[in-house]
């Protein structure tokens, strides 16, 4: 059904079914209110002239409030943690400390609050690749304040995400520069450090305002996929380390057995070389005795020599006495052949055995003489 049906009796543009209000009859409705509100409605009848004049009068204390309203949009309040940073035109001005301060208001001037006190912190984690090539995963959280806030507004255009690249880039020369035994080892203690330096000295050279007041490190392990391989490495590097154990702790009981068993030869070769000098010594002293003698004795000194020499060659040999009384028959015996068998079947054997071993051999070796000859007559 349209607006203006004429069926429905009625036309919604007119107001209350009359004739539609004229444009100029709404522009001087609205005139009369304004003069109304500011004063104006009480000269009804001072002609045109009166209500032109409070028509400009309303208007003047219209953009009065209107600029009152506009200048009090300069307050701002700093806090004690913050600075106040005033623009004007997108210019630094100057920076506002802590309390009530007022500015130009927008678009002349404006006005950024800066937390200097405030710790902000984020989280960073990252996988990459150290200077052995094996790959590592890596989480540490970064805390930060913005200690300057002129620079951190002005020298860098987006100050926190390049805090998190140059936080990546700083961790990667880190990493990047030592092996994967050395970083989960004697260098893991070292990583935050280092990457905390660097970090701090590239934020200065970029001006970023920005002070890094700690960096910890949250994680530093291998990726789940090369787990299992890293877990048989470390066994295999632990073996290593408990066999070099083993054989330090063999070696310190080793070494000084060795050494007093080295100590104890050289005692007895000196011993030995004591003994020996002191052995030729008395040879030469008795040589000289000798000699002495003979000088003054020769043939009973050379006779005595003999004898000592034939007692000495005697005393070594193996003798054997046999009564060959009533037979003109030479018995060989290979007496030295069957005292070495005695020896060697009874290597205990005593002296006093030997002999009785001799004079069985000798039995045994008769009684076969006997069997293979005849008896024969015993000699006058």
């Amino acid at each position: 059904m349209a607006w203006n049906d004429p069926e429905n009796g009625k036309d919604r543009w007119k107001k209350n079914g009359g004739p539609p209000n004229d444009l100029d009859r709404i522009v001087q409705g609205w005139q009369r209110k304004l003069a109304s509100i500011f004063g104006g409605g009480t000269r009804r009848s001072g002609g045109s002239a009166g209500a032109g004049g409070a028509g400009a009068s309303g208007v003047w204390l219209l953009v009065g409030l209107l600029v009152t309203g506009w200048a009090l949009t300069g307050l701002y309040r700093v806090d004690e943690a913050e600075r106040g940073v005033v623009q004007r035109f997108g210019a630094y001005s100057k920076t506002a400390m802590p309390g009530l301060h007022w500015h130009i208001p927008f678009p002349v001037e404006t006005v950024d609050i800066v937390n200097v006190a405030e710790v902000a912190f984020y989280s960073f984690n990252t996988e990459m690749l150290t200077a052995d090539e094996q790959y590592l995963f890596i989480e540490m959280v970064v805390q930060y304040r913005r200690t300057d806030p002129v620079k951190y507004l002005f020298e860098v255009t987006d100050p926190d995400e390049t805090l998190r690249e140059v936080t990546e880039s700083a961790l990667r020369e880190v990493v990047g520069t030592n092996t994967m035994a050395d970083l989960v080892s004697e260098q893991r203690d070292q990583i935050a450090p280092r990457t905390r330096q660097l970090l701090q000295t590239t934020l200065d050279q970029y001006g970023a305002g920005i002070s890094v007041t700690s960096l910890s490190l949250e994680a530093l392990d291998y990726p789940s996929a090369v787990q299992q391989a890293v877990d048989d490495t470390q066994k295999a590097r632990n073996d290593h380390d408990r066999y070099i154990l083993e054989a330090d702790t063999y070696a310190q009981r080793l070494i000084p057995v060795a050494r007093g068993e080295a100590q104890r030869i050289i005692q007895d070769a000196e011993g030995y070389r004591e003994r020996v000098i002191a052995q030729a010594e008395g040879d030469a002293a008795r040589f000289e005795a000798v000699l002495a003698e003979y000088r003054q004795a020769p043939e009973v000194t050379r006779r005595r020599m003999y004898i000592d020499a034939l007692e000495q060659v005697y005393g070594n040999s193996n003798l054997v006495i046999i009564d060959t009384e009533g037979t003109g028959n030479l018995l060989y015996l290979p007496i030295e052949r069957l005292l070495e068998q005695a020896g060697t079947r009874s290597p205990g054997l005593t002296v006093e055995g030997r002999s009785r071993a001799a004079s069985q051999g000798t039995d045994q070796s008769d009684q076969a003489s006997r069997e293979r000859r005849p008896e024969r007559r015993t000699r006058q």
